[in-house]
């Protein structure tokens, strides 16, 4: 314990930037997807069980059934390169870097670094990484727009975890959220406006956020409360009545109740109503990857045109969008003032 090397006896003191998102497997494999549910699936943040509970259930059953159908999934949006969320997970870390250069009047500059909850490249190794580059003060960026215990906070006990590993703690500050950010709500309606004006507009928009159970919520989650006011300063923004947009939720697991409506039976009462034409965005995904591509993308839209519907249209995250990689630089200048030399 507290072996680390000291920070390098250097003048030049860069703020580290360590911009985390969820994680991918290593490979589209059962093996890998079984490694990295386990990891996942383990924190106790996302499920709220006892271990003496969860363990058997999920060791005995979900890690004997689920890798193997997920693995199929990932298969099917799975790049030469690589993972989709990896891939474009880099490219934003390098806009964002060149963007921070380019904007930054001090002089040490920034250092961004990638990093995964789950999976590689590690906070661990992310730290590590700003660690050597002489990073004294650090500032976390979750990529997940709207807060939940789920989510950013299982960041912040793995990068306290981390920490407490150190015998030399730098500075750190976390950003919590960013839900109504102008910005953020302003590149959201850049992006849709722009596909719009390439693909003809559906009857629809289906504001599609990841779920969580319900009773997260009620014992005191915010994560609902922010993704309807992202949804309400969105649609305000795209200027659209209440009657052609949606907000729903996705990805649930297990019987338990989920925020509610669900996307997959909300897709197919649409159709069922006849709704022909079907809009889907998923606003609280910085980063295209199995929820959007496969899920929305392919199992949707399936569903959608199953049930009746004619076109379905899935509109991309902003990934490393220029007014995205705006809108983060904005957030990491706001949220580093008064460190800058």
């Amino acid at each position: 314990m507290y072996s680390t090397p000291p920070f390098p006896d250097d003048d030049k003191q860069p703020i580290g930037i360590l911009l985390v998102n969820l994680g991918t497997p290593d490979a589209p494999d059962t093996a890998s997807v079984r490694r990295y549910l386990a990891e996942f699936l383990s924190d106790r943040r996302v499920v709220e069980r006892h271990p003496a509970i969860w363990k058997p259930v999920l060791h005995g059953i979900i890690l004997r059934t689920r890798p193997k159908r997920s693995a199929a999934a990932y298969q099917k949006i799975w790049e030469e390169k690589g993972s989709p969320l990896l891939l474009i997970s880099q490219q934003q870390q390098q806009a964002l870097q060149q963007q921070l250069d380019a904007s930054s009047d001090s002089r040490d500059g920034y250092r961004v670094v990638q990093a995964m909850r789950y999976g590689s490249p590690s906070i661990s190794d992310g730290l590590k990484q700003l660690r050597e580059q002489n990073a004294r003060k650090i500032l976390v960026l979750s990529l997940y727009p709207q807060y939940s215990a789920t989510t950013t906070a299982s960041i912040f006990d793995e990068v306290s975890a981390r920490l407490r590993e150190w015998r030399w703690i730098p500075e750190m500050r976390f950003i919590n959220s960013y839900a109504t950010d102008p910005a953020y709500i302003d590149a959201l309606a850049g992006s849709i406006t722009t596909y719009w004006e390439q693909q003809q507009r559906s009857q629809k928009l289906l504001l599609s956020f990841h779920g969580i159970p319900q009773e997260y919520i009620d014992s005191g989650d915010p994560y609902a409360d922010e993704c309807r006011q992202t949804a309400a300063l969105l649609a305000d923004k795209l200027a659209l009545s209440e009657d052609q947009w949606l907000l729903t939720y996705q990805s649930r697991l297990g019987p338990t109740q989920w925020l509610q409506p669900y996307t997959d039976a909300t897709v197919e009462e649409l159709a069922g109503d006849g709704i022909e034409s079907l809009d889907v965005v998923c606003p609280g995904f910085s980063v295209d990857c199995l929820e959007t591509l496969e899920e929305i993308a392919m199992e949707n839209r399936d569903n959608f045109i199953r049930a009746g519907g004619k076109t379905f249209h899935y509109i991309p995250a902003l990934n490393d969008n220029p007014a995205h990689i705006a809108m983060m630089a904005e957030l990491v200048s706001g949220h580093t003032r008064g460190w800058s030399k």
